[in-house]
């Protein structure tokens, strides 16, 4: 929250000015209820942003009296100059007409004529009681050549604005690049590895692969060992049944011969 001391500072003027304008054109309120919601700004409230969007908060109100002239200048001679000036040229022409009328017409009363006066003796001072309470020219220039700087700041950051703005795009952007070339770089990494496999298999479908080969030789190998022993244990198997039956014949023939020794003994014996 901004704080100010008092709104008959310059700023305080211009605060004015920028709640009147906004009530008025932004959120087109009668001029009436506007202008008269100003004179409770100037004179007693301190909280602005009830009636604003401005967050301020205004330490020392000016008052009834203070408050009132503050209003006279910078709204009232402002704001409504021109058609207070218009009333009274409104109220001269009237007058005008009756002085005319009664100088042709000698039926109208002379209470008109009076009236006529009267409205624009209250228009004249009315006026003259406006202008009174004119603000300085000072401060308009200064108003004015504000107003002008701060259009020129304002342009000039509304255009730093849109030139950041333009570069946050265009970094995002960027970065949205390099995430497409970086997906498209893993992409390719995985295309060209398919790729290497693929023409791996079929290099290997086509050629024999060297370690199947080898793997054969060992297995033909041990195929030849194999039949080495199943040969040997063959021949071993054949020599051992023929030493058994050597044996076995043996053994008979000896059988024989000794009972025919023992009968040859008994037959002598008789």
């Amino acid at each position: 929250m901004r704080e100010i001391t008092t709104l008959a500072t310059l700023e305080g003027r211009s605060i004015i000015r920028d709640i009147f304008r906004d009530l008025r054109f932004e959120r087109q309120m009668s001029s009436l209820s506007a202008t008269l919601l100003l004179w409770r700004i100037c004179t007693k409230e301190q909280d602005l942003k009830r009636f604003s969007s401005l967050d301020i908060h205004v330490m020392y109100p000016l008052g009834i009296i203070s408050g009132t002239s503050l209003w006279l200048q910078e709204i009232i001679n402002r704001f409504f100059y021109s058609t207070i000036n218009s009333f009274v040229y409104f109220g001269a022409a009237i007058l005008l007409v009756t002085v005319g009328l009664r100088r042709i017409y000698e039926s109208i009363p002379d209470w008109v004529i009076v009236v006529s006066i009267s409205i624009e003796a209250i228009l004249l001072a009315t006026m003259f009681f406006i202008m009174y309470f004119s603000p300085l020219d000072e401060e308009s220039t200064n108003e004015q050549g504000d107003i002008e700087r701060n259009k020129e700041v304002t342009l000039l950051l509304r255009e730093v604005g849109e030139i950041s703005r333009e570069y946050a795009a265009m970094a995002v952007r960027l970065e949205q690049v390099t995430d497409t070339m970086r997906e498209m770089s893993a992409r390719q990494e995985a295309l060209i590895s398919t790729t290497r496999d693929s023409v791996q298999i079929a290099s290997q479908a086509v050629a024999p692969n060297p370690e199947l080969i080898a793997v054969m030789q060992q297995t033909g190998e041990q195929f030849k060992q194999f039949n080495a022993i199943v040969a040997s244990l063959m021949n071993a198997a054949q020599e051992l049944r023929k030493e058994e039956i050597e044996f076995a014949v043996r053994r008979e023939l000896e059988k024989i011969i000794a009972d025919t020794v023992a009968k040859g003994y008994v037959e002598k014996g008789k």
